[in-house]
């Protein structure tokens, strides 16, 4: 052994330059993985990122109006750490564009609470009012609307919204600001949504009938529901309104962190797969690289199994410095890093899970390299201590007949010699290009997600989202439904209106329910996104979301009973549709077909579908002029607007894969020279010169990494296409969302591996073209 650790030490000393590569080969990949982990973290828990930023409360204390809360006597109960308020609030309706939300007003300062604390997305918090301001002036009339609520008005910084306060009295006020909060999200026709006022303008708003929130963060979140109990006890049952607490506001946000966990965990895998073959191949490299000193060791005594155990201690200990530098720098320098990015390392800290993936995914790395590292020693081992065997096998496959019709139709020689050097034999070409492959294969896959994304922003109509608007009338004092389609004619920018209602349906055997929908009428039906089958073209047919689908464990053409109000409704299935609502469990029909049933069934709304180019908000600007306040108009519902944050986070993550393929690239470029630096001799030997010697090697790492580009996004495409849908399908969205990216966007792919190839090449064949050959022993090896 002690032979072994002076050789290993010895050899460290003469290849210090190789040593230093394989160490930052895999302090780079340990860096990149960690990034990526940081990235997935910062993506697939917007919540408790949001949570862990904003200081939040576990719970939230909603007393009634005229209700007093004793912030100290709370402050007392053991088991709270801090609290939030308690705020002044009052409940008012807020319009804008058209649009109405319920918004509960909190009186908040200038300065936001440490606890519980608004994460500003756009604008600005409340500003202080200006010296002598005694009205609802601009600082004193403005609001911060939590992003939700904001994004269900069509609110932005700088917008005028009105509010009606519990006395009916109308207050305009301008919008500062937006907000995250780690509360419930506001839902139409639910939780009402959240904004935050300076306590001048809530005394304008609502000057008596005001009630109380206090938020109270935990020591120990497993105590919450005991907490509840003590807290409800110490403010009196009788004057708690409501109580919210965290479970509930992680669980409207699990949707979310299903969806991007399971893709992302994906990419986490395969991520992880590819560092491990990057930082693998470049410690098989160096193996390869010192046949001739495993030759001399064996001829002066050592054993095969010496030997073995001297690479894998050596680059046991190169993995294990890698992996401790990677480590070190993410966790002292992450943060730094500009952009999201950066952002995402610094949050990522405070996350569930970071102690683990911290651990975890160095410590798999470790032992992936270990394994790999295993293999190539056991290699090493086998290396016979006579160089003249191995120097009297050829080093490449003879020259076929094509290339040497090439040659003599005057194909230049860098580029025929290039091709034959890329691909010399099928199991040598095989390897190097899947392990190129691979990282082009997850970026294509990513560039899969940013279509499927883009998707539902750019075409809504393939998806399931034909209808921008949806608008309701305010009975009894809203317009009639003849009235309401003379008004809706009269906005040049709507293409279509479907008038619509929908209902709670019981399933057979009265186990759940689900969403019963008419919309469209049969001469006019609605455009469905229909993805198997065929649209309703006739009376009792229906179409239907996966969700719908699996639960009832039907199939397109099967009939489904149900029953509405008492009264059975049996449809015909016809097809299967995109349904991004309700989890999938939706049927579809026309209200023709629902008022056979109840002729006396009225449109509880219309759905609006807008001409090309037509802007949702201006259109529904123009119908809340044209309609008075008689109208309440929604934006349809966006199931991008979700998994935004995913947007950033698959760019980032597409950085991260190709330094991961540079790692990878730069490995079997060294490898590629070093395997035919004698045919380079014999090349130079009948006179190529180093011009053409340098060409051939840049055209043999091009014309690798052009295969592997397009292996790697044509595999790509195929299996990021199975993965969104799949996804779908279990979501209840359905199969057939996933969009591919434009062909110019892969072909991008593709040329950019090429010139990154090109370019990574470049230096070491013009080291390797300067460089004076000799026909020694390390050349035969």
């Amino acid at each position: 052994m002690r032979a072994t650790l002076r050789w290993a030490q010895a050899d460290f000393r003469a290849h210090r330059g190789e040593a230093l590569f394989v160490v930052l080969a895999s302090a780079g990949v340990i860096a990149s993985l960690l990034l990526a982990g940081a990235l997935f973290g910062y993506a697939a828990n917007p919540w408790q990122r949001v949570f862990n930023q904003s200081q939040g409360a576990h719970i939230w204390l909603h007393t009634r109006a005229g209700a007093a809360t004793d912030a100290d006597a709370l402050a007392a109960v053991d088991g709270v750490a801090a609290l939030s308020g308690p705020y002044r609030t009052a409940a008012t309706t807020i319009e804008s564009r058209g649009a109405r939300a319920g918004v509960t007003l909190r009186a908040a300062d200038v300065e936001p609470p440490q606890t519980g604390r608004p994460l500003v997305a756009a604008g600005s918090w409340l500003a202080r009012p200006d010296a002598g301001d005694t009205g609802t002036g601009s600082a004193t009339g403005s609001v911060v609307l939590e992003t939700s609520v904001a994004r269900a008005l069509w609110a932005e910084p700088g917008d005028t919204v009105r509010v009606t306060g519990p006395d009916g009295a109308p207050h305009l006020l301008r919008v500062s600001g937006t907000a995250d909060a780690a509360e419930p999200r506001y839902r139409p026709g639910g939780a009402a949504g959240i904004g935050w006022v300076l306590p001048a303008t809530l005394d304008e708003i609502a000057r008596t009938d005001t009630g109380q929130s206090v938020g109270l963060r935990l020591e120990d979140p497993d105590d919450t529901d005991f907490i509840v109990q003590r807290a409800v006890t110490v403010l009196g049952a009788d004057r708690v309104a409501e109580v919210t607490k965290w479970q509930q506001a992680r669980s409207e946000a699990g949707g979310d962190d299903r969806l991007l966990g399971t893709v992302f965990a994906v990419f986490g895998l395969g991520a992880l797969l590819a560092a491990a073959l990057a930082a693998s191949g470049a410690v098989g490299a160096r193996v390869r690289g010192q046949l001739r000193d495993i030759a001399v060791l064996k001829a002066i005594g050592f054993t095969p199994g010496q030997v073995t155990r001297g690479f894998l201690v050596q680059h046991l200990a190169f993995a294990l410095l890698g992996v401790a530098l990677g480590t070190t720098a993410i966790a002292l320098l992450g943060a730094r890093i500009p952009g999201r990015i950066g952002e995402a390392a610094a949050v990522w800290q405070d996350l569930p899970g970071h102690t683990a993936l911290m651990v975890g995914i160095p410590g798999g790395a470790v032992l992936l390299i270990a394994a790999s590292t295993g293999l190539s020693a056991w290699r090493a081992g086998r290396v016979p201590p006579v160089p003249v065997a191995r120097a009297a096998l050829p080093s490449a496959a003879p020259m076929t007949a094509l290339g040497k019709r090439a040659l003599g139709m005057r194909v230049p020689p860098a580029l025929v010699l290039g091709w034959r050097a890329a691909f010399p034999r099928r199991g040598r070409t095989l390897v190097p290009v899947a392990r190129l492959a691979l990282p082009l294969v997850l970026i294509t896959v990513a560039l899969v997600a940013w279509s499927t994304l883009d998707q539902f922003r750019s075409r809504p109509a393939q998806v399931g989202l034909a209808a921008a608007l949806t608008v309701r009338s305010e009975q009894p004092a809203g317009p009639s439904d003849a009235d309401l389609e003379e008004t809706l004619a009269t906005i040049p920018d709507i293409a279509a209106v479907h008038p619509g209602a929908e209902m709670a349906a019981l399933v057979p055997g009265q186990t759940g329910t689900i969403t019963l929908r008419g919309l469209g009428t049969a001469r006019q039906p609605y455009p469905s996104a229909v993805v198997e089958g065929r649209a309703v073209d006739g009376p009792d047919e229906a179409v239907a979301g996966q969700g719908l689908l699996d639960l009832l464990g039907v199939r397109v053409g099967d009939w489904v009973r149900m029953t509405v109000g008492g009264r059975p409704q049996i449809l015909h299935l016809v097809g299967r549709t995109i349904e991004p609502e309700s989890g999938g469990r939706v049927i579809t029909t026309t209200i023709d077909a629902l008022r056979e049933r109840d002729p006396q069934l009225r449109p509880a709304f219309h759905a609006l579908e807008l001409r090309e180019g037509a802007d949702p908000r201006a259109v529904s600007g123009a119908l809340a002029t044209a309609a008075g306040a008689t109208l309440e108009i929604r934006e349809t519902a966006n199931p991008a607007d979700r998994l935004e944050p995913a947007r950033g986070v698959i760019g980032a993550l597409i950085a991260v894969l190709a330094l991961i393929g540079l790692i990878e690239l730069l490995t079997l470029i060294g490898t590629g020279i070093r395997d035919r630096g004698r045919d380079l001799l014999a090349l130079k030997a009948i006179g190529l010169t180093p011009r053409q010697i340098g060409a051939m090697i840049v055209t043999a790492a091009g014309l690798t990494a052009l295969v592997a580009a397009l292996v790697g996004t044509t595999v790509g495409v195929l299996s990021g296409s199975w993965l969104v849908d799949t996804q779908g399908a279990s979501s209840g969205i359905g199969a057939g969302i996933a969009q591919l990216p434009p062909l110019p966007v892969l072909l991008t792919v593709i040329v950019g591996a090429v010139l990154g190839a090109v370019a990574a090449a470049a230096l070491p064949a013009t080291r390797t073209a300067r460089r004076r050959l000799a026909d020694s022993l390390s050349e035969t090896l």
